[in-house]
């Protein structure tokens, strides 16, 4: 091969390359671009968070497994609140649509009314204003519902309520982090997660993937109830643990507290049972008191929180 002609080649090499060169560079920033204008397009697509009316502040207390006493802490903070600020008004709602159970532990089985506006108005209990599916279905008959249908009486629920002036409303969510939470955290603005737990490995590991979706999705989270970590010995009142404590590793890796320690007690039980919350069945109990000081620190969190003015 000539010198020349191989000049030749070697220029028409370097021309064909910064043209295959540059083709790569356009079609990476149209790829860029496409990504960009999806990404607004997704956005757009996405529910925007809009506050209840009437309602300032937003408590959601989740759990990661079921049966560890969610509804209990729910249904006894909210009542809790009431009896420690009077002058608020506190509502609670029920948002577990398969299994509702705030009925039976509020004593609440009418049907709710409708009024001019065909606005469901809550029903009321120890001064608390409360909604939940039970209110709606019959309490033998299973909810045998799809996804859609259920995002659908989960917006009725907090949307077409009477729900009037709230400065606290407390949201008993189903156990783990389905559709029902991320449907809550997309359209309301949450004030805050407590975090319910008991001991034992296994609950609290799920209770850390609930932690970590709301620190991911910048829910603050308001702090941890151990419960039923413990019984209180008859005789002595001394308390004895039930099992190895693995909240305090939770509570280390999210940079929280453990807000109060509940014990396995049958009259928390009874009472909820019986539609009668410990907080007001025995107002001079320790467990009423450990409520009351737990229902003191989230009052205290919320303040730190912003307030919906809609």
């Amino acid at each position: 091969m000539s010198f020349s002609r191989k000049i030749i080649i070697e220029k028409y090499f370097q021309q064909y390359f910064k043209r295959y060169c540059s083709s790569l560079k356009s079609t990476k920033t149209k790829t860029d671009e496409l990504k960009e204008r999806q990404k607004e397009m997704m956005a757009r697509s996405l529910p925007k968070q809009m506050p209840i009316t009437g309602v300032k502040q937003i408590l959601i207390v989740a759990s990661g497994k079921g049966g560890v006493g969610k509804s209990t802490t729910s249904v006894n903070l909210a009542v809790a609140l009431k009896l420690l600020e009077p002058k608020k008004s506190v509502g609670l709602l029920d948002a577990d649509v398969f299994g509702p159970s705030i009925p039976l532990m509020m004593n609440l089985h009418e049907t709710p009314l409708l009024n001019k506006n065909n606005f469901m108005e809550p029903l009321l209990n120890y001064g608390i204003k409360c909604m939940s599916m039970g209110f709606l279905i019959d309490e033998k008959s299973p909810v045998v519902w799809r996804g859609l249908m259920v995002m659908s009486a989960l917006n009725k629920l907090m949307r077409q309520v009477s729900w009037g002036l709230l400065d606290y409303l407390i949201i008993d969510t189903p156990p783990g982090t389905g559709d029902t939470h991320l449907s809550l955290i997309q359209n309301l603005p949450i004030s805050g997660a407590l975090l319910v737990t008991t001991p034992q490995k296994a609950a609290v590991n799920v209770t850390k993937r609930g932690a970590a979706l709301y620190s991911k999705i910048n829910v603050p989270l308001a702090g941890i109830v151990s419960n039923m970590s413990n019984i209180v010995c008859p005789n002595c009142k001394s308390e004895i643990p039930l099992l190895k404590d693995e909240i305090s590793n939770l509570a280390q890796e999210f940079g929280i507290q453990i807000l109060c320690k509940i014990p396995l007690d049958e009259d928390i039980a009874e009472g909820c049972d019986n539609g009668k919350p410990i907080v007001i069945n025995d107002p001079n109990s320790n467990i009423t008191t450990a409520y009351k000081t737990l229902a003191k620190d989230v009052s205290k969190f919320l303040r730190n929180q912003p307030v919906n003015t809609c």
